[in-house]
């Protein structure tokens, strides 16, 4: 059973990101989607006798963690990059949440550069926790290790070789993080706090 769903992205010429790069990271993308379907269906035909398979369900979960973590990373990934370059809102909610503590939105972008280059795999991202109203930077190991929980993503910057290997070597992988944010689409990143915000 196909419970989730790949999805399009409108992605145009990047500045700094060969579309053969793109066109390998969304086969990636793609493979994190049938790999949760077909997790998935396991548990739910090892879900008929739990004590027999406990061992190779709780395998399994760990599994889905990482394929689903997967899939939705590279989600928000691919939705920040799509419709084209474009600058903040006038008046964005976003630049003023993030200034609210004294940080320039020049000094936060700065900042959250210098996340992405966490050694290892992974995502550096930028939260909205509910809870107490906060922005809430943070680098996730893989696809799924140091979530935070409850806290709706706003930014995800895949920082795994294979978003960048094809046009930067790994020694170079801070211009690939430059190339991202030269093609951010920030009406979509405010969409995405608006929607946090309100829910």
């Amino acid at each position: 059973m196909e419970t989730f769903t790949t999805k399009t992205f409108e992605l145009g010429e990047l500045k700094g990101l060969s579309p053969k790069t793109i066109e390998e990271h969304l086969k990636l993308y793609k493979g994190y989607v049938t790999n949760s379907n077909l997790v998935l269906n396991k548990i739910k035909e090892y879900e008929t006798d739990m004590v027999t398979n406990q061992y190779i369900l709780s395998e399994l979960h760990r599994r889905f963690a990482f394929e689903f973590g997967g899939m939705r990373n590279h989600e928000y990934y691919f939705s920040c990059l799509s419709g084209g370059a474009k600058l903040l809102p006038v008046g964005s909610k976003l630049k003023k949440e993030i200034e609210k503590g004294g940080m320039t939105f020049e000094n936060w972008i700065e900042n959250f550069k210098a996340l992405a280059m966490t050694r290892g795999v992974g995502w550096a991202m930028l939260y909205y926790d509910k809870e107490t109203g906060n922005l809430l930077t943070q680098w996730v190991d893989e696809q799924h290790i140091g979530h935070l929980v409850g806290a709706p993503p706003i930014i995800a910057l895949d920082m795994w070789e294979h978003s960048y290997y094809l046009d930067y070597i790994p020694a170079e992988k801070k211009k690939y993080v430059e190339a991202f944010f030269a093609n951010l689409n920030w009406e979509v990143i405010e969409n995405n706090f608006e929607i946090a915000i309100k829910n």
